[in-house]
């Protein structure tokens, strides 16, 4: 990604290029160099590079591109890194940017921290100022690196009554999987009740599936019972 500002109010125009990189490679900060100097001879502008580590690894990755000859130093090309899995999810739960709420799902948390890393960034996004299309698209990114479960969700919704009744009330009215999967499934039984009815009235599979948008194979098995 690559971000043209304007630096502290002034004229003076820096690009921020951030790069996301999800799997370890030995020649990582080589392809960084690269980047910079096509977007450098592109734009011929100031460039910060970034790059967001999210993948699991103990060794410190390098932050730096060298070139040498046996006579001198020709290169040294140096980017700022952020390895999300070393840092703590719990030092950003006051904060209210949203791109911390989003990017707690990929911090270093422990496996039975999912529940509550998911509550606390519901309890993030009730506080900010955001509009509902940039809340559904922070959910939707947490959700892709951290969805709970059936049983870790109802988990989540046994912690929820512990909040204030206020900050309960606004958590609940988020877009939430379990809700949604409640919602799905008392969609999918109605849709069996009716067409229970249909079957007796005599109607064939075929008709009841696509009036249903149920599979003939459940309309077969309706019919069974």
């Amino acid at each position: 990604m690559l971000a043209e500002v304007k630096l502290h109010h002034e004229d003076k125009i820096l690009h921020i290029h951030t790069e996301a990189q999800f799997t370890h490679e030995a020649n990582f900060p080589e392809r960084m160099f690269l980047y910079f100097a096509y977007l450098y001879a592109k734009h011929r502008k100031p460039i910060q590079p970034i790059a967001v580590l999210s993948y699991n690894r103990k060794q410190e990755e390098p932050t730096q591109f060298k070139v040498d000859t046996p006579t001198q130093e020709v290169l040294q090309f140096n980017f700022l890194q952020l390895q999300l899995r070393k840092k703590n999810w719990k030092e950003y739960i006051q904060s209210d940017n949203p791109a911390a709420a989003a990017l707690l799902s990929q911090m270093g948390y422990e496996e039975h921290e999912r529940v509550q890393v998911k509550l606390e960034f519901l309890r993030m996004i009730t506080r900010m100022t955001i509009n509902p299309a940039q809340m559904e698209f922070l959910y939707g990114y947490f959700e892709t690196y951290l969805k709970l479960n059936k049983e870790e969700e109802e988990q989540m919704m046994e912690k929820m009554e512990n909040l204030p009744e206020e900050e309960k009330e606004m958590v609940m009215q988020l877009p939430n999987s379990y809700f949604e999967r409640g919602k799905e499934e008392g969609l999918e039984e109605g849709r069996k009740e009716i067409a229970l009815e249909l079957l007796e009235k005599g109607m064939s599979v075929t008709q009841i599936a696509e009036i249903t948008k149920l599979t003939e194979g459940t309309v077969k098995e309706l019919a069974d019972k």
